[in-house]
């Protein structure tokens, strides 16, 4: 008797916790439901641009879904351009200020963000910045502004790009946790760091190119903003001509030193406001669940948006990484959907797992059969992320994308010496010669590096098949310019790699010209968990994020970097198509 007492207690809580559930399911939907009906728009407004979420090509947010953003750590790109080109044809909208610091954005995403400002000042609307301290990438968005103001007691960097990787060789000899390194191509260092101390002339030479090149790209665009000279910009560059305030305003970086009240009245100034009324503003936040029910085309054809953004990994894939099952799905569904004239890839990827790279690119390949495929490449779309690219029909890139690293290799762990150290043994038995082919406790055998590095040479080949056949060009030219060597979007589009420079809308008009059509809606894939699926996630106890937070926040920025760093090259499944380092520009 008293079990049954338990039991159906048991149950009625259950039932009354899913009520309660439930309950505050419909709350929230009714709350947000509200609040976006509630977003007006006054006339004579200002826009205003923070972006205090890091940005990622596409964060899947779904309008139908009432919890949609609300459990959101980043901010979809997709959603701040369409925001912008909104507020362009929004007469009440007259100006946008970008008020922005520490931006979290690659290169490439904040050059779309900056043309899709330019494109906005175009008809006559204004757009202004502020600052309390400008890094160089705020810096270089803020450069398309038509004003550009400080804080008196602020800061700037202004100085050119470096680059930083870090080595491990040291590491592996006084802890005995080694990497075993097969590899193939001259540039091919993502494994440098674990076979020496320093930087190989060969990655030296590639990566000061590269940055060069991405500089390149930078200071064109800011010289053009703030109408001064290539060679004057570097000038203020080599001599931290913008180190403080009245520098930064004496070389012409900066227009004028303001609190932001003073900011404020600017603006009032720029609508013709006067000082004692209130400034109209809406934030990018709100204008975005305004901006995202506008402008979703028109006629029966559509042209499919696939975002593969993250590592590539074998297994279903997620918001932050690539995987095979869920590029599968989205890439059929686009295919196989009558309606979908044409699909656009969008690449932001440093590549991984050789097989699930092959494995989208034949599905690529399958669905080019029945319909155009183009690709759009944007921080980053390197190695296995080039991989996918190379067969689409025509492919974008931005002048600062990071693309080529064709190249292959295998990093398997190996703790030989430090189970030495710490006395453990390991015996193996087996029923033939290689039944055992690999132990992390033994070193490696050259019959296993032999094997692996035969792997490694037929990978390479088949991808350097992929990329000749993709891209109209022998084996042999595909080979040099392969061997790991990473390069800019300007370089790639003079060596053949990319057809064009330009953004995400650039190849969708690409696309429905290569179909063949002029009026068209977007559909984007893939579609991830929803706001309430994420919200039963972090219910059921402490989500993985707030573990890796916490971790971060005991150990320190720079050691936990390097134990991520250490962490995914263990973990890394297979034959490698990956950038060839992990690369912090700063």
């Amino acid at each position: 008797m008293k079990f049954l007492r338990n039991l159906l207690a048991a149950i009625l809580g259950c039932l009354i916790a899913i009520g309660l559930i439930f309950m505050m399911f419909i709350i929230f939907a009714s709350l947000v439901g509200n609040a976006e009906d509630d977003i007006t728009v006054k006339s004579n407004s200002v826009l205003e641009l923070q972006l205090q979420l890091p940005i990622s090509d596409y964060a899947g947010n779904n309008e139908a879904d009432p919890f949609g953003g609300i459990f959101e750590k980043t901010q979809g790109l997709d959603e701040v351009l369409k925001a912008i080109a909104v507020a362009k044809n929004d007469d009440d909208i007259k100006g946008i200020s970008i008020n922005n610091n520490f931006m979290v954005a690659g290169m490439a995403q904040t050059q779309a963000i900056r043309k899709a400002l330019k494109d906005f000042k175009e008809d006559g609307k204004f757009v202004y910045a502020y600052g309390d301290f400008y890094m160089q990438k705020d810096y270089y968005l803020a450069s398309v502004a038509d004003a550009i103001y400080m804080n008196p007691v602020g800061g700037m960097e202004f100085k050119g790009l470096a680059s930083e990787v870090l080595f491990y060789k040291d590491f592996q000899e006084k802890t005995g946790l080694k990497m075993e390194v097969i590899r193939h191509g001259k540039y091919k260092s993502a494994v440098e760091p674990f076979l020496s101390n320093e930087m190989s002339d060969a990655n030296r030479t590639q990566i000061q190119e590269l940055i060069n090149s991405l500089w390149g790209s930078m200071i064109v665009e800011i010289a053009e903003g703030r109408n001064l000279n290539e060679q004057a910009l570097n000038t203020i560059a080599d001599t931290l001509g913008g180190r403080s305030p009245a520098l930064a305003v004496a070389s012409g970086l900066v227009d004028e030193l303001l609190f932001y009240d003073e900011y404020e009245n600017k603006l009032r100034d720029a609508l013709s406001v006067e000082e004692e009324e209130d400034l109209n503003t809406v934030v990018l936040e709100d204008y975005v669940l305004r901006s995202n029910k506008k402008n979703k085309g028109s006629g029966k054809d559509r042209i499919a948006v696939i975002f593969a953004q993250g590592e590539i990994l074998y297994g279903e894939g997620s918001q932050e990484t690539i995987g095979q099952g869920m590029m599968t799905e989205a890439i059929r569904k686009a295919k196989n959907n009558e309606k979908v004239k044409a699909i656009v890839l969008r690449v932001n990827s440093p590549g991984g797992s050789a097989l699930t790279s092959d494995i989208i690119w034949r599905e690529i390949e399958l669905a080019k059969e029945s319909k155009p495929v183009v690709v759009s490449m944007g921080n980053v779309a390197a190695s296995g992320g080039y991989y996918i690219a190379a067969g689409a029909d025509k492919i974008f890139a931005e002048p600062t994308t990071i693309t080529g690293s064709i190249g292959v290799f295998g990093v398997i762990p190996n703790i030989t010496e430090l189970a030495e150290t710490i006395g453990v043994n390991a015996e193996q038995v087996g029923t033939n010669e290689n039944s055992v082919d690999y132990s992390v406790f033994e070193p490696m055998s050259p019959t296993f590096r032999n094997t692996v590095q035969e792997g490694i040479e037929e990978v390479y080949d088949t991808f350097l098949d992929r990329v000749s056949k993709g891209r109209g060009m022998t084996v042999a030219q595909a080979d040099s310019l392969a061997q790991g060597r990473v390069w800019s979007g300007v370089d790639a589009q003079k060596l053949g790699l990319v057809d064009e420079l330009g953004g995400l809308d650039d190849a969708i008009a690409a696309a429905a010209e290569l179909a063949e059509i002029e009026e068209y809606s977007i559909r984007k894939y893939p579609k991830y968990k929803t706001g309430f699926e994420k919200l039963m996630e972090d219910l059921g106890g402490v989500s993985v994020d707030a573990q890796q937070r916490f971790i971060e926040e005991e150990i320190g920025t720079e050691a936990y970097t390097i134990m991520k760093q250490m962490k995914a090259a263990m973990e890394q499944k297979g034959i490698q198509a990956r950038m060839p380092f992990i690369l912090n520009i700063k």
